[in-house]
């Protein structure tokens, strides 16, 4: 059963067992490059998409059959919007939970639940249901004052991470603590609001799950992705994950759990620490497509965005099948720093694929698009994605670690 933290009201057996199928509206809550990538596939399979944000001629927008610019706080406009869909499903997390609540009340399914909404948006909650549910994750501590976060500290020990509850994401609104005297300033930078202090993790690496659950509860998962991060943002993803087998299968079944524990209808990313002792702790989750997963459109039988159309349409899963290792490089708006990308010069470079998002301004650390590459192993891939980002104008590429 879902969580009880919510007011959104639970799907019926009914409206779960009708499929909802190709020439229906799917309503889209955000307006991002994932509502963009779902789009491309609702439109190849039929679909018609709206998209709901505050944004115009958005990511989404530009590919959308009907773009509704407009507050999620405006619940009129909310509620207008959700009777001219047939589901509705998120884009990203950060969407206040009335919009499902609205959805709910108007008999539109709702997939992922408001339920789940719920609980992944803040870090408070995500963390305290994981451990609830006996899940391993990384020690933490709620803090709600300075004196919270210095007996925190004395808990956890040093260095530890202060994160603010809501609304982070990208290593926004977080910061290392190295000493228990900098704890003041810590707490100052992150504008002393409610927030959470992890443990600090002596890691090997990161992966991530993708993994899908339809609503007669069947599941499928993308194995495990290898994620390398630069300055807290996604860097690089590998498929598959260059782990030992029994690492690869405990997070998946971590995954599993996760979805089933949540009730989840739709795609959910699990992410997770490696330990240098082969131990899997769960960092966070994201109940929608992940970046770690964009490489699935051209190395996966099912891209993860197809997933996410056919679970919230009541549709059998697809073939979760990696047809080549797979590389993909995030391209962030510091490439346009010297002018416009050699966008020709990456083409050159053999099994490499382009994915640009139609974000209008490039800004440091914003994600503008991302490249895949296939190739015969992850090492190739790797060799070929990196090669393919190189030669765009003004990026200095890197290797990162070794395997776990």
């Amino acid at each position: 059963m879902p969580p009880t933290t919510t007011m959104a009201v639970t799907e019926n057996s009914k409206t779960k067992t009708t499929p909802i199928l190709p020439g229906a509206t799917i309503g889209v809550f955000g307006s991002g490059q994932l509502g963009r990538m779902l789009a491309l596939e609702a439109r190849r399979m039929g679909y018609r998409i709206h998209t709901f944000s505050p944004d115009q001629d958005s990511p989404t927008g530009q590919v959308a059959d009907r773009e509704v610019s407009a507050a999620y706080a405006d619940l009129d406009a909310v509620r207008q919007f959700v009777r001219g869909v047939d589901v509705v499903t998120f884009e990203f997390e950060n969407v206040a939970a009335a919009v499902a609540d609205i959805a709910a009340e108007e008999g539109v399914p709702v997939r992922p639940g408001g339920w789940v909404l719920h609980t992944a948006q803040q870090r408070l909650r995500e963390k305290g249901f994981l451990a609830e549910a006996g899940l391993p994750v990384t020690p933490f501590v709620p803090v709600h004052s300075l004196a919270d976060l210095e007996a925190g500290l004395a808990r956890l020990g040093c260095p530890a991470v202060l994160k603010t509850a809501a609304f982070g994401y990208d290593g926004k609104g977080q910061v290392k603590i190295e000493r228990p005297d900098d704890a003041a300033a810590a707490w100052q930078t992150i504008g002393q609001q409610e927030a959470i202090l992890e443990g600090f993790v002596d890691f090997q690496c990161e992966i991530s799950v993708v993994a899908a659950r339809g609503v007669d509860g069947s599941f499928a998962h993308y194995g495990a992705i290898e994620n390398i991060h630069r300055n807290h943002i996604l860097d690089i993803s590998l498929a598959p994950a260059r782990v030992a087998r029994p690492v690869a299968e405990r997070a998946v079944a971590l995954a599993r759990s996760v979805l089933e524990a949540l009730d989840v209808i739709g795609v959910l990313c699990v992410e997770c620490f490696v330990t240098r002792g082969g131990e899997v702790l769960i960092n966070e989750m994201a109940p929608r497509p992940h970046n770690s997963g964009h490489l699935t459109i051209d190395a996966a039988v099912t891209s993860q965005f197809e997933q996410q159309l056919r679970a919230i349409c009541g549709l059998p899963l697809g073939s979760t099948e990696l047809l080549r290792p797979a590389a993909m490089a995030n391209l962030l708006g510091d490439l346009w720093e010297t002018g416009t990308p050699d966008w020709a010069a990456a083409c050159q470079v053999p099994g490499v694929k382009l994915h640009l998002y139609g974000k209008h301004e490039p800004r440091p650390g914003r994600k503008m698009g991302h490249l895949t590459a296939l190739g015969s192993s992850v090492d190739e891939a790797l060799a070929q994605v990196e090669t393919a980002r190189a030669r765009l104008q003004g990026y200095a590429g890197g290797r990162g670690p070794t395997p776990c």
